[in-house]
C-alpha cells in the first residue's frame, strides 16, 4: 500500500490547516509517515487517529512541543506549578514537572505528550536514546514521530492501543482517545482524525 504525498498534502493543506501549510508542519507530518511505513502500513485509519492526536497536542504546529508550549524548561516547570498551586491541574497527584537532584524535568514533551520519569524510561528503550538522562532528546523530531507511532501502535501510554479501536469494521474514533489521554478533547480529535483519513484515503495507490 502506497499513497500519492502530493494529493494527500493537497488535501490537507485546505481541510485540516485552513490553505497553508508550514515548512514545519510538512515536516512534522513526513516524519510521521516515515516512522509508520517503517513499520509496514497497516490500517490507514491508524495513521489518521496518530496524526490528529500530534495535530491536537501540538496546537497544530505538527512540531514536538514542551507542555505549555514554552520556550524553555524554566518557563514550563513555572507554568505548571502557577497551574498546580492555583488548583487548575485537578487530577495530578504527583507534580512531575518538579526537577529530580540532577536538574532534569519529566513534564511532557514530543509530538504526543510523555511525562514522570518512568514514562521517559520506557521510551528510551523503544527509541534507543537515554531519556532519563536528556529529556529533551524527545524534542527531536525523528525520536518525538518514534515515540508516538510506536507508542499508539503498542499501547504504551495507557495500555490501550490502536488495534483495539481500529480493526476489521470497527471504527471507534472517539474512544480511541483513551490510547493517550482518557476521554479528554475525544469529540474534536475524533472529528479531525476523520479528516486525515479521508485525506489518507483520497491519496492511496493501491
Amino acid at each position: 500500500m502506497r499513497m500519492d504525498r502530493r494529493i494527500f498534502f493537497a488535501g490537507l493543506r485546505h481541510a485540516v490547516f485552513g490553505g497553508r501549510l508550514s515548512e514545519g508542519q510538512v515536516a512534522g507530518i513526513e516524519a510521521v509517515l516515515t516512522r509508520f511505513s517503517a513499520r509496514g502500513w497497516s490500517d490507514p485509519r491508524w495513521l489518521a487517529y496518530m496524526l490528529a492526536t500530534a495535530h491536537h497536542e501540538t496546537g497544530g504546529t505538527m512540531q514536538a512541543v514542551r507542555e505549555t508550549f514554552a520556550a524553555d524548561d524554566d518557563e514550563a516547570v513555572a507554568r505548571l506549578e502557577r497551574a498546580f498551586r492555583a488548583g487548575k491541574l485537578p487530577t495530578v497527584t504527583t507534580p512531575y514537572w518538579r526537577r529530580d537532584a540532577a536538574g532534569r524535568s519529566y513534564y511532557g514533551r514530543g509530538l504526543v505528550q510523555i511525562t514522570h520519569r518512568e514514562n521517559y524510561a520506557r521510551m528510551s528503550r523503544v527509541v534507543g536514546h537515554d531519556l532519563v538522562a536528556e529529556p529533551d532528546l524527545a524534542l527531536r523530531l525523528d525520536v518525538a514521530a518514534t515515540i508516538l507511532v510506536v507508542g499508539m501502535t503498542e499501547g504504551l501510554f495507557s495500555g490501550a492501543r490502536l488495534a483495539d479501536y481500529f480493526v476489521g469494521i470497527k471504527a471507534d474514533w472517539q474512544g480511541a482517545r483513551n490510547i493517550v489521554n482518557g476521554r479528554d478533547r475525544a469529540v474534536k480529535i475524533a472529528a479531525k482524525a476523520q479528516i486525515f483519513d479521508a485525506a489518507i484515503r483520497v491519496a492511496l495507490v493501491v
